[in-house]
């Protein structure tokens, strides 16, 4: 392979389809998947670049999306919690009134006042507002760090093609690349899969672990944890021992 694509780090491509559009009978804006593109690899310049850049637009689209919805919770959330504010600041107010005399007969819409403070706080809670607006940042920050390092690693993957020497043959260099490609989007995918896992956490009680905070850029959903652990398994405490199972003795012959 003697060329690559050019690297466009600034702005969106310019082809390439929005999210949603790949599926039959999807709304616009949907988060859904789409058609991998066909195309002949007689040039394989030309299709890596073609990938690359249908690629990248899905990592826009994706972070997009989650702006957008972003949006939407950020603006209910901040009106429940000014109105469990006020809520809270009339219920502490209206019986100081009515105690000093400067207002008569409004300690009782005092506790209204705290009831609906509550019922904004509930409300909040039960539509998940606030917390999916956290999890869309923490999830439209992470797509677009993983976006970065996809940028960094194509150039670095043009440059040597370019200024050479080239490395082993062209099928490997375009193997390479595709391979490239592959990782960002089960990257992304599972940067996905980790925010709905959490969305779903919600519904079962207590808080949301927010796992997009600990997404590492570069990593994938294989990431070993500290301590030599395999996956699935959580770290023990400083100074605990693990609980080995109990063997019985030999009989006696």
């Amino acid at each position: 392979m003697s060329h690559q694509p050019e690297m466009q780090p600034e702005g969106v491509p310019h082809d390439g389809d929005g999210a949603g559009a790949g599926t039959p009978g999807a709304a616009p804006g949907d988060l859904v998947g789409r058609s991998f593109p066909q195309g002949d690899w007689g040039e394989p310049a030309e299709r890596l670049d073609e990938l690359y850049r249908w690629v990248e637009r899905g990592a826009l689209d994706t972070a997009a999306w989650y702006l957008r919805d972003r949006t939407r919770k950020r603006l209910g959330a901040r009106l429940l919690r000014g109105g469990a504010a006020l809520g809270a600041a009339g219920a502490g107010v209206l019986p100081l009134l009515d105690l000093a005399g400067g207002v008569g007969g409004v300690a009782t819409w005092g506790f209204v006042s705290l009831l609906a403070g509550v019922a904004c706080v509930g409300c909040d809670r039960f539509f998940g507002l606030t917390s999916g607006w956290i999890r869309d940042v923490a999830t439209a920050q992470a797509v677009q760090r993983r976006l970065q390092v996809l940028q960094f690693d194509w150039a670095s993957e043009s440059v040597r093609e370019v200024l050479g020497p080239t490395e082993g043959t062209a099928s490997e260099a375009a193997e390479r690349c595709l391979g490239v490609l592959r990782r960002f989007t089960e990257d992304v995918t599972e940067l996905v899969r980790a925010e709905t896992a959490d969305w779903m956490v919600e519904f079962r009680g207590g808080p949301a672990p927010l796992v997009m905070q600990g997404a590492v850029p570069g990593g994938g959903a294989g990431v070993a944890r500290e301590g030599g652990g395999g996956p699935g398994r959580f770290p023990l405490p400083p100074g605990a021992r693990p609980n080995m199972p109990r063997q019985r003795p030999p009989e006696p012959r």
